[in-house]
């Protein structure tokens, strides 16, 4: 029987981690919170080791997302696939700056190869990036895809603005613990 339906949840400690009001006015404090995330997904037992969140470029939380795959049984439900998918749903469409506003994806560590290619469709306008692919291969044992040799320039060339190693320590901090647990995915 196939089915007909594709439901993806978030852990109910999510609502925990973000205030309704919450604004996260800077780069700092928007990774802060993806970074946040990342880890309590670890501490909780609930994914892997990746937190996302997207906002307005002003600091409005519009989604947030992190790694459901084996919670979920789904390849696709990576924290920033998850995180596109809230803000799409809250705002009501897929392409997330098509009314003008400038978006900006937060996520702990460099998106992989599908991630990447989403977020040219998703609307993003900025990436804040934590920890390096480098960092999430060699500290937690992940494989993140083929992606162009000039991935950074593709960005850049489309207007996505990119800005890495945002409290990049922290991030490989969770990643580490993750691959130290014994998990693998």
């Amino acid at each position: 029987m196939l089915h007909d339906q594709v439901l993806l949840t978030l852990p109910a400690w999510i609502a925990d981690e973000i205030g309704p009001d919450a604004v996260y006015p800077d780069d700092l404090a928007k990774m802060t919170l993806a970074v946040r995330l990342s880890a309590r997904n670890v501490r909780e037992g609930t994914g892997g080791p990746f937190g996302a969140a997207l906002f307005t470029e002003a600091g409005r939380l519009l989604g947030v997302g992190v790694n459901r795959v084996l919670a979920q049984t789904c390849s696709l439900a990576h924290a920033e696939m998850m995180a596109f998918a809230t803000a799409q749903q809250n705002l009501r469409q897929f392409r997330l700056n098509q009314t003008g506003e400038r978006i900006v994806l937060a996520s702990s560590s460099q998106p992989c190869a599908m991630c990447y290619g989403a977020s040219f469709w998703a609307g993003i306008d900025a990436v804040l990036i934590g920890a390096r692919a480098d960092d999430v291969q060699s500290l937690a044992g992940f494989d993140e895809g083929p992606l162009p040799a000039d991935w950074l320039g593709e960005w850049q060339k489309r207007g996505i603005a990119v800005r890495r190693d945002i409290l990049r320590e922290d991030a490989c901090a969770v990643l580490q613990t993750y691959g130290e647990s014994g998990h693998v995915y």
